[in-house]
């Protein structure tokens, strides 16, 4: 099962690797590794109730970003509510007016009409009065009486209102903890199994669900091996056989690992969402949203998500690793696959927690990086290579790129590996873009002995530019000058004498972290920063199963937005891939890309501590919205009376203040959802603003997070 789990995650190519002997689609599972302790979502070991419990847990549909592991669904516009201390202040007269009428009622000091309709319903041959049967009549009569009196005052005192909001939600909370859905109703039963012709399967997986075997990760990966087989890639036989033999675990992903080492966030597998807090209960945020958990899943990473905040404001502990942190859980369940880049020690994760670890300028890295994408098309490499080299020095406009060099690149790339069966290292493409005239004299005698005239025409037109102003072959030069240092000596080799990864690899459920090296490197940085972006643009749309979510995550993205980066962003959306981005400033970004940057991406977020120029983005991208506004205005009154003119000097010296009369006028008026004043100084410090768009294009406004929530 190729995107299931079950090809190697620490291939570097996409190309397929040596397969485990018995079934090729369902290894058998190592020994269960030990339960972290503290790890949300997860069940402990070896009791199951927790497990069980967890899985029948309600997740009605919601709104886009709502958190929906038991959530309570609220009304679009907020009702109008009594206090409490009122709410229940007027309950309790009720109450006691009811009872002082039934007391009045039953000794008789309003007179007996009220037994009138009784003594009308005893017949005659029930004498006397005082028999079993009239007696059982004149109770339920009683019965009658006080039901509606109760029924009166309840109304009065709103007896509802009170039970809603007091009552109600405990008693809930205690019948979801007795009731058990009916078998063919539960999800731990494996009703879709069933229904499927999987039925020993099912009782196979339900009883380790019972005895504590299960984990939220395995319930996933088994529900994604399931789709396989109802979608027809993989056979019935060969899933029932596996999970007869390995129970929860098969289906394993190529590393065994069944969990993460750790878990920071709290995650659920069956929506696949991580939560990032906690709606404020603010009068900013739709009544629908307030109080609701905040979640991302993959169905909004689609659409690619901006992040904004100074240094401090929480961008990498509490947006970029717990979305880091679940994208590896959901390729543990051979649902995704995942790229995380940042600088070392940035605080993306453990080591455990990838199966492939690129460090590149550490010696100790075991993972290079292919500089060429893993293509073979010197035409397809050479516009990713320039993108990342000189894509920053491209003209912002639209219309604007950099063909000329990959032109440039092409001229080269494409000669030296009809020569070599490869394509050049980074010192060798450094002096063939200088122009050396050793390098390029090998180049033309190779091609000669090989026949190879349109190239040979190729490589002329190259030497010809040579020298020539405006030759962008000398930028180019200096650019693969900052990647031709020592410390990048053993990195971006092309001989094959390193393990090369390639982003090529995304066919697969890969978790991948690339290590940057900012200090003393920052140039370089961005330069890989850009060729990981526009290798994974390039890769994530030739990919053959696309039904693998696949998502960039880039902690910063400084010098990283160009205008073909934009360009790539927009088309992931159409490839079931999206990017995580994070800025310190907009300014970051070339003034005439912001506002397609911001266009480009359906999730935007901007933290606490956001300048005034960096909210009046903001502001202008999420537009307008039409609010109530009330003016509220006091006018004094002025008495004409003697009489009036006391009182009002009495009211004046208790008060201290004119009697005045209120006036409110209440008008629809159009204003900002957010304006740059309120971004940069009314988002209180950990805390957020958030818009959402999810790939079916349903949307949610900005609203205000408490990321500690």
């Amino acid at each position: 099962m190729n995107s299931d789990g079950t090809r190697d995650a620490r291939g570097t190519h996409a190309n397929p690797v040596p397969r485990p002997a018995g079934s090729p689609e369902m290894p058998t599972a190592p020994p269960v590794p030990p339960m972290p302790t503290g790890a949300p979502g997860v069940p402990p070991r070896p009791d199951g109730n927790a497990f069980l419990s967890w899985l029948r847990t309600p997740r009605p549909d919601a709104a886009p970003g709502v958190w929906r592991f038991g959530h309570r669904a609220r009304p679009e516009e907020e009702p109008e509510t009594v206090p409490g201390r009122q709410l229940l202040a007027g309950a309790l007269i009720a109450f006691l007016v009811g009872w002082l009428i039934w007391s009045l009622l039953w000794n008789g000091y309003l007179g007996g009409w009220w037994l009138v309709p009784l003594y009308a319903m005893i017949p005659d041959s029930w004498a006397p009065a005082h028999s079993y049967s009239a007696v059982v009549l004149s109770y339920v009569w009683y019965t009658i009486v006080a039901l509606a009196i109760m029924v009166g005052v309840g109304r009065l005192g709103r007896w509802g209102e009170v039970w809603r909001r007091y009552g109600l939600p405990r008693y809930r909370q205690r019948q979801e903890r007795q009731v058990v859905p009916p078998p063919q109703e539960d999800p731990a039963g494996w009703p879709q199994l069933r229904e499927g012709g999987a039925v020993d399967a099912a009782e196979r997986l339900g009883a380790d669900a019972r005895a504590g075997l299960m984990r939220d990760v395995d319930h996933a990966r088994i529900m994604r091996a399931w789709q396989g087989v109802r979608g027809g890639r993989h056979s019935l036989a060969t899933f029932t056989g596996a999970v007869l033999k390995d129970g929860a675990a098969a289906c394993l992903h190529p590393s065994g690992a069944r969990d993460l080492p750790a878990r920071l966030a709290r995650h659920d597998m069956v929506t696949g969402q991580v939560r990032l807090g906690g709606t404020v209960d603010d009068p900013r945020n739709p009544y629908a949203y307030r109080g609701t958990g905040l979640a991302l899943d993959p169905e909004l990473l689609g659409t690619s998500l901006l992040a904004v905040g100074p240094a401090g404001s929480g961008k990498t502990g509490s947006v970029v690793w717990p979305v880091a942190e679940s994208l590896c859980l959901h390729a543990l369940a051979g649902q995704a696959a995942v790229v995380v880049v940042g600088a070392a020690g940035a605080g993306l994760g453990p080591a455990d927690a990838y199966d492939v670890v690129v460090r590149i300028g550490n010696p100790e890295s075991v993972y290079d990086l292919d500089l060429y994408g893993g293509t073979t098309d010197p035409d397809e490499a050479a516009a990713v290579l320039a993108e990342a080299l000189v894509g920053d020095l491209a003209d912002p406009h639209p219309g604007s790129d950099s063909r000329r060099s990959t032109t440039v690149l092409a001229q080269l790339l494409g000669p030296f590996r009809a020569v070599h069966g490869r394509f050049p290292s980074v010192p060798q493409l450094r002096q063939l873009l200088d122009g050396a005239p050793g390098p390029l004299g090998e180049l033309r005698k190779g091609l000669q002995e090989a026949g190879e005239e349109s190239l040979l025409r190729e490589l002329d037109a190259r030497e010809r530019q040579l020298g020539h102003p405006g030759d962008v072959g000398s930028v180019l030069a200096d650019r693969v000058a900052l990647l031709d240092r020592p410390a990048f000596a053993a990195f971006f080799d092309t001989s094959g004498q390193s393990r090369p990864f390639s982003l090529r690899a995304l066919d697969h459920p890969v978790r991948v972290r690339i290590d940057l090296p900012e200090r003393g490197h920052a140039d370089a940085s961005r330069i890989l920063a850009r060729l990981v972006l526009a290798q994974f643009t390039a890769s994530v749309s030739v990919r053959e199963d696309r039904s693998l979510f696949a998502c960039l995550v880039l902690d910063d993205a400084t010098g990283v937005v160009t205008p073909e980066a934009v360009r790539g962003i927009q088309r992931l959306r159409s490839t079931n891939a999206g990017a995580v981005l994070t800025l310190r400033t907009l300014d970051d970004v070339p003034r005439p890309l912001r506002g397609p940057l911001l266009g480009a991406t359906g999730c935007r977020m901007a933290l606490s501590g956001l300048t005034p120029w960096d909210g009046q983005d903001f502001a202008e991208v999420w537009g307008k919205e039409w609010t109530e506004a009330r003016d509220v205005t006091d006018r004094q009154i002025i008495a004409d009376s003697p009489a009036g003119k006391a009182w009002h000097a009495l009211r004046r010296v208790i008060t201290g203040h004119a009697p005045t009369a209120r006036a409110v006028t209440v008008r629809q008026v159009e204003r900002e959802r957010w304006s740059a004043s309120e971004l940069a100084h009314g988002v209180p410090p950990g805390h957020a603003v958030l818009s959402l768009t999810s790939v079916r294009g349903e949307h949610a406004p900005p609203l205000l997070v408490d990321l500690r929530g």
